[in-house]
């Protein structure tokens, strides 16, 4: 090992910058990370920015630690064999272990007239472009949302909050993570705000116009704006690099989140499949998946053998507007308990857990290593899936071993 190692992170997101600074425990790295923009996106208030209430932008100074390189470019490939990156501008980065954090972003739609005429919302730049349509727009003109996990009720919410006629087509089930319970509080809350909630298998989309959202069952909605929220994909650039993947382009790892092809290679956050058995695309996820793999990095430098995946979630927290919410309480294992807290005390968790995040990041920027919560206890019923064979299959796993 040579005296000082090259650490490069592909992507400044929850898990990029959560492995970026807790690997400057080590005063031995030089710790690159390599990211399109030049501040960090709080990707869960891109509703709040499209709506006008929040930026959703900070700066990197304050949740980054210092003596990692910002490097303002996209990866356009990586080359495992020669331990190196070939940047969009040209320029190639070398290293000696790679974190791939690249993320998550909107699918592209196959629904005819989607991509042309439907506003995606999953990116910085996708809100951004947004939010001047729906200010050009009349306060009474429809919008139509499609879509409704997290990201769609979330901007239903917040646009009709302040008045817009807002329509949310669920193609399916209203918050399909959702316990029964607490969809009747969303169903409520969205009724009261003055949303028209659109269920059922027949309410899926068939095709968007310029002015109008054609569904399965030949209703046409009327729609001045509609918003894409409906389904995420990776960046190819797993794929592209000839590294292996699951069916989505996740990176395929072992346990450790250590690529089943170079051992080199580490991956966290929606970028990552480990052993096949991808964690739910969330931030939730992503900051204990980055901090995973900072450690695992950590220990191969140190000739130690990494520990293993062990994640617990608690849950989903959605936001209702400003004025209420609900954070759904959830088994360890990511299933929906009965239990959630809702209305008012639901939008103050909500934003405690929003501003919590940053916290945490700004936290291991100024001390390094002091994130835990990616060692509490979670991993029994993953280790049950493992071991049932297909679609949770450890065969990844043990090849990589």
């Amino acid at each position: 090992m040579a005296e000082n190692t090259d650490v490069v992170v592909i992507g400044g997101g929850y898990a990029g910058v959560m492995a970026a600074n807790r690997l400057r425990q080590r005063d031995d790295l030089t710790v690159t990370l390599i990211n399109p923009r030049a501040a960090f996106v709080e990707r869960i208030r891109l509703h709040q920015l499209a709506g006008g209430t929040h930026s959703a932008v900070v700066e990197y100074r304050k949740v980054l630690a210092e003596g990692v390189a910002l490097v303002v470019d996209s990866v356009a490939r990586i080359d495992a064999a020669e331990r190196g990156v070939t940047l969009a501008s040209g320029r190639r980065v070398g290293y000696d272990y790679l974190v791939y954090a690249v993320g998550s972003g909107g699918a592209d739609p196959s629904v005819p007239g989607a991509a042309e005429f439907g506003h995606p919302i999953a990116t910085l730049e996708d809100a951004q472009r947004l939010r001047p349509v729906l200010d050009a727009a009349p306060a009474q003109a429809g919008v139509t949302i499609v879509g409704a996990g997290p990201t769609g009720i979330e901007t239903a919410a917040e646009l009709a909050e302040q008045g817009r006629a807002v329509t949310l087509v669920c193609g399916g089930a209203l918050g399909p993570y959702l316990h029964a319970r607490g969809r009747r509080s969303v169903a409520g809350r969205l009724a009261a705000l003055g949303v028209t909630v659109l269920e059922g298998p027949d309410t899926k989309v068939t095709a968007v116009t310029r002015d109008a959202v054609r569904l399965a069952d030949g209703r046409e909605l009327p729609s001045r704006v509609t918003i894409w929220t409906a389904g995420f994909a990776v960046p190819g650039l797993a794929v592209r690099s000839g590294l292996s993947t699951d069916a989505l382009g996740r990176l395929l790892t072992d346990e450790t989140l250590t690529s089943v092809d170079d051992v080199r290679i580490v991956a966290a956050g929606d970028s990552a499949a480990p052993s096949g058995l991808a964690l739910r695309m969330s931030c939730q996820a992503a900051m204990p998946l980055g901090a995973r793999a900072a450690d695992t990095v950590l220990s191969r430098i140190a000739d130690e053998r990494p520990e293993t995946l062990n994640q617990v979630f608690a849950g989903q927290c959605i936001s209702l507007g400003r004025g209420a919410g609900i954070f759904q309480f959830a088994h360890r294992n990511d299933t929906a308990l009965w239990f959630h807290i809702a209305g008012r005390p639901g939008a103050k968790l909500k934003e405690f857990v929003c501003k919590s995040i940053v916290k945490h990041l700004a936290d291991e920027a100024a001390k390094p290593g002091a994130y835990g919560l990616h060692r509490v206890s979670g991993g029994a019923d993953r280790r049950r899936r493992l071991e049932a064979g297909p679609g949770g299959t450890p065969a990844a796993a043990e090849q990589a071993a």
